[in-house]
């Protein structure tokens, strides 16, 4: 089944852009936290790794109607710095899911245009996955449609700090200026560098914190919150969120230029 396919009748049927939505208004970038598949899996008295399994699933329809609908990019948080202090079957489970699922959706992802990076320190990854990663990215480099971004073993802060690193470290070598360090220099040292920020992240399960997530790049990013768990979130879901995101005014610091004095 490709990644972009859908899984069943009923999600057939959801492929095409809601009638409530506007199509000149949907966010160019959406970013999620892809959080519950722990709570939804205890909810039906399953172990945690089937919540990962069906989180996979959701991921997977998110992708496609992100894709069908208009959205340019999907950014999703699979994996953080922070998850590997996770017991170890989890943790090993997850590294062994993203493996399988790289290894089967590859050849859809071609076949559908989609070009997918990871971003996050991929070093700390087995070898073995780290292959299926370059590979995949290698593969769909030129691919022209949706831009999938999974973030692995990714921390917002320290990506910061690794970008700053970097920055210091050109700095000591003479090739650049400190005092000429600015916004668009720091980006291009970051993971995302090249990308678009996202216009909205939403965050399933309730949780109301960002967990070290685009720390830079979510500075005006619109958020939605919604109570349903990950392995649930599906085109009703998603709907709900890009039409809350059609409600707000975007003012990115400035006044609403609707407003009078």
């Amino acid at each position: 089944m490709s990644l972009l396919s859908a899984t069943n009748t009923n999600q057939q049927k959801v492929c095409t852009r809601p009638q409530g939505l506007d199509p000149l208004r949907l966010p160019a970038h959406v970013a999620v936290i892809m959080d519950g598949n722990g709570r939804w899996a205890k909810a039906r008295g399953l172990p945690r790794v089937m919540g990962h399994r069906a989180g996979v699933e959701a991921l997977k329809t998110t992708l496609r109607l992100c894709s069908d609908w208009g959205i340019s990019a999907l950014t999703a948080y699979a994996f953080s710095t922070e998850n590997w202090s996770r017991p170890g079957d989890e943790v090993n489970f997850l590294m062994t899911l993203f493996e399988s699922v790289l290894q089967r959706e590859l050849d859809s992802l071609e076949r559908e245009q989609v070009q997918i990076k990871f971003l996050g320190d991929l070093k700390a990854l087995p070898k073995q996955l780290q292959k299926l990663i370059a590979d995949a990215t290698e593969r769909t480099n030129k691919n022209v449609g949706i831009r999938f971004n999974v973030c692995t073993n990714y921390g917002g802060r320290h990506e910061l700090v690794l970008a700053a690193k970097k920055l210091a470290q050109r700095s000591c070598q003479g090739e650049i200026d400190p005092a000429l360090i600015d916004e668009k220099m720091f980006e291009k040292e970051l993971f995302t560098a090249g990308e678009i920020d996202p216009d909205l992240l939403i965050r399933t399960s309730g949780e109301r914190r960002i967990s070290n997530f685009l720390l830079w790049q979510l500075a005006y990013a619109e958020i939605h919150v919604t109570d349903v768990l990950w392995p649930d979130f599906d085109s009703v879901a998603l709907t709900n969120a890009l039409v809350d995101y059609q409600s707000r005014t975007r003012r990115f610091g400035g006044l609403d230029p609707m407003a009078t004095n």
